[in-house]
């Protein structure tokens, strides 16, 4: 069977995930990899792969079906200019760029010459995430009113011996929340206003440590995020999920969506419901759903695959993830201005 080649650009610690599970994919295969750096020429040695130092000399002379971008933020819009005007498919890692007015240019030029672009916010491609979005548009909520995520997790020391994570745009904001804003985004639709508090209490570090968030969707529910990376907490979806073997799952609940109708937790799936008639006096029902366990990053390869060969339209485009950016930026600016912030 004919496997969809894909090159890799970058293989620092996300990059070398991939390569980790490209090595296992049923349907796509490793043909090279670019990154400039010593480590990463020793990595690809030491894995027997074919290294570049250069990406577009990768990408000149391997011609690949689709591209991994798995670099640091502020050269995700350089390097992806460079894959769409060779036409080369792009699966770029979140967030999409390190700026919105990046983002946008970024997506423009994909939708421009007809390049598919993906952006790997991988939980999308989680099962227990597209049931919960089935869920909902099954109308089984009735008129969501109220959402509430938990990102609350501890950093050991070691994590800030790294310089950048302890600078600003380095926090738990930008690499964690950003996940379960477009988780809610995903489930509940547009976010039309932002409203943030930060804190840098706990550690004094220059980025935040914690931060309390009230958002606003289109349809007008309220939706409320805590963050923390200085917590003594199960209650965040790295645990609570199973998405990978090196994190100790936990059997807890870290969202919430209530509806006029009926409320949902994930990732347990519990959907309570009144049978009957419905009031706070009355028996409330639960039932769970509980589906097949899958490797998200496994389903997101499989679904590049099938964008790369023109049978799908990317979960999450260009233009999607700009919007889960957009929102979360808008958190730090409006903990700076110390008032709500629009995304109209």
């Amino acid at each position: 069977m004919h496997k969809t080649q894909i090159a890799l650009i970058g293989v620092g610690a996300i990059g070398r995930m991939h390569v980790e599970r490209l090595r296992l994919h049923p349907t796509c295969e490793l043909t090279a990899v670019a990154d400039p750096t010593p480590a990463g020429e020793a990595f690809a040695k030491s894995e027997g792969l074919r290294w570049f130092a250069s990406y577009t000399d990768m990408l000149d002379a391997m011609r690949p079906q689709g591209v991994i971008v798995a670099t640091p933020n502020a050269t995700h819009r350089p390097i992806g200019l460079d894959c769409i005007a060779r036409g080369i498919p792009v699966l770029m890692e979140k967030p999409i760029a390190d700026t919105v007015e990046n983002a946008r240019a970024l997506s423009r030029a994909a939708d421009a010459a007809s390049v598919p672009l993906l952006v790997g916010h991988h939980r999308r491609h989680n099962p227990i995430l597209q049931r919960a979005r089935a869920i909902v548009q099954s109308g089984a909520l009735g008129q969501p009113v109220a959402a509430m995520a938990m990102a609350t997790f501890y950093k050991p020391d070691s994590y800030f011996e790294i310089a950048w994570r302890r600078e600003a745009g380095g926090g738990p904001v930008l690499i964690n929340l950003i996940h379960d804003i477009d988780m809610l985004r995903y489930l509940l639709g547009e976010i039309v206003e932002v409203q943030a508090k930060t804190s840098h209490s706990v550690r004094g570090f220059a980025v935040e440590d914690s931060a309390a968030v009230l958002v606003r969707f289109a349809s007008g529910a309220l939706g409320t995020l805590a963050v923390s990376d200085t917590a003594a907490s199960p209650w965040n979806w790295d645990l609570a999920a199973g998405e990978a073997a090196h994190y100790p799952q936990q059997s807890v609940n870290t969202h919430f969506l209530t509806g006029t109708h009926g409320s949902l937790t994930l990732p347990l799936l519990h959907l309570w419901q009144y049978r009957e008639k419905k009031g706070w006096h009355e028996p409330l029902s639960v039932e769970q759903t509980t589906p097949h366990r899958k490797d998200p990053y496994m389903e997101q390869l499989t679904h590049f695959a099938q964008v790369i060969a023109g049978e799908a339209t990317p979960i999450c485009s260009g233009e999607d993830a700009t919007r889960t950016l957009a929102a979360t930026f808008a958190v730090h600016e409006s903990a700076a201005l110390q008032k709500p912030v629009s995304l109209i």
